[in-house]
């Protein structure tokens, strides 16, 4: 496989973060360049992050002496010395937009972690197990943005990692009403017990935006390419409550669905254990070999205990069974800034690679 150089811009967030550490021993991306917000523009990454590093692991020694840019003023320079970014800034969205249209337009890929543009028609929203075909509408955003190679695609919110791959196993079954709660780690908001002891011992039963997303998103996944825009999904109907509990990582969700055409437990459980897609086909470096794995046991699946299956990339599923209201309910757990966060990106980016999408 070719070689690919990238940059990490919002390296010193907690999902930046995560990314040098995926990225660190990677087969096909070699980080090159590390931005963040131009207060740390000259300072090595080390000296960005002292104090601010999140992870359970330590800085990587490969990237403690790079020299940080600035993510908006140096864009030309950081833009001519990769193939492609990761993107995962904390800035307002018109600011992002305008950023990530930027990097686009100086023809650099951005593989967004954000969620400014996953509302944009022709902006791919992927997971590469269940809609990698969706790359396909790149062509028509770059004549849009008049570029030859730029374009921006994004991974999706990572709440719906947990039950969205659950429900798109049984998309034959046609699914017609879904109502889910979902149970979000503190990492989700980029904090820690640490930073935020207020959590400790407590629930919060509301997470800005986040509805809206968990109920919308899944539509365009689902969706179609139309021309020059993705056409969403009118169907299942989604009901979503979101709520912040007092875990470090990983997002569980509590799933009711009615179905068109109801299947058996079996056929359910059996699509959930088998379940592959573009990502096991091309046998990505970051996909997970078993994407939906089944627990039979009642008790599971458990975060602390199931939210690095497969590497942080899979996703756990349990408690299958009948439902007084819908036809059957279930839970399901992933990984918040792994398979939710930079690990999805990373995927996305090598569908888009393994695809031919940033050859040069």
């Amino acid at each position: 496989m070719k070689q690919y150089k990238v940059g990490i811009v919002g390296a010193t967030g907690m999902v930046g973060q995560r990314f040098t550490l995926l990225l660190e021993n990677h087969p096909w991306f070699d980080v090159v360049a590390l931005a963040a917000s131009g207060r740390n523009k000259g300072k090595t990454y080390a000296e960005a992050c002292e104090g601010r590093w999140k992870m359970t692991v330590p800085m990587p020694d490969k990237y403690k002496d790079m020299v940080m840019y600035d993510a908006t003023a140096d864009a030309e320079e950081i833009a001519s010395k990769v193939d492609f970014i990761f993107c995962a800034v904390d800035m307002k969205k018109d600011e992002i937009r305008a950023l990530e249209e930027k990097y686009a337009k100086l023809e650099c890929p951005v593989c967004s972690n954000n969620s400014a543009h996953r509302g944009t028609p022709d902006v791919p929203m992927i997971i590469p197990e269940i809609n990698a075909d969706h790359a396909e509408i790149i062509p028509a955003q770059r004549k849009r943005l008049g570029t030859k190679r730029g374009f921006i695609a994004v991974k999706s919110n990572c709440s719906i990692q947990s039950y969205v791959p659950a429900l798109s196993a049984l998309m034959d079954f046609e699914p017609t009403e879904v109502s889910v709660c979902t149970y979000q780690a503190i990492s989700g908001a980029g904090k820690t017990f640490e930073t935020w002891p207020e959590m400790v011992d407590n629930v919060i039963p509301y997470i800005g935006g986040e509805e809206e997303k968990s109920e919308k998103e899944p539509m365009k996944i689902w969706g179609h390419i139309e021309g020059d825009h993705i056409e969403s999904a009118t169907t299942p109907v989604i009901s979503a409550q979101c709520l912040r509990v007092a875990c470090s990582d990983g997002h569980m969700a509590a799933a009711s669905v009615k179905f068109k055409n109801k299947p058996s437990k079996e056929a359910m459980i059996e699509r959930w254990n088998n379940f592959k897609g573009r990502a096991q086909e091309l046998n990505l470096p970051s996909a997970p070999e078993h994407y939906l794995t089944y627990f039979e046991e009642d008790n599971r699946p458990q975060t602390k205990l199931d939210r690095n299956l497969e590497n942080g990339m899979g996703v756990s599923i349990g408690r299958l069974r009948e439902d007084t209201i819908f036809d059957y309910k279930f839970v399901s757990l992933s990984h918040n800034t792994l398979r939710g966060a930079a690990g999805g990106a990373v995927l996305m980016a090598e569908l888009l690679c393994a695809e031919g999408y940033m050859d040069r």
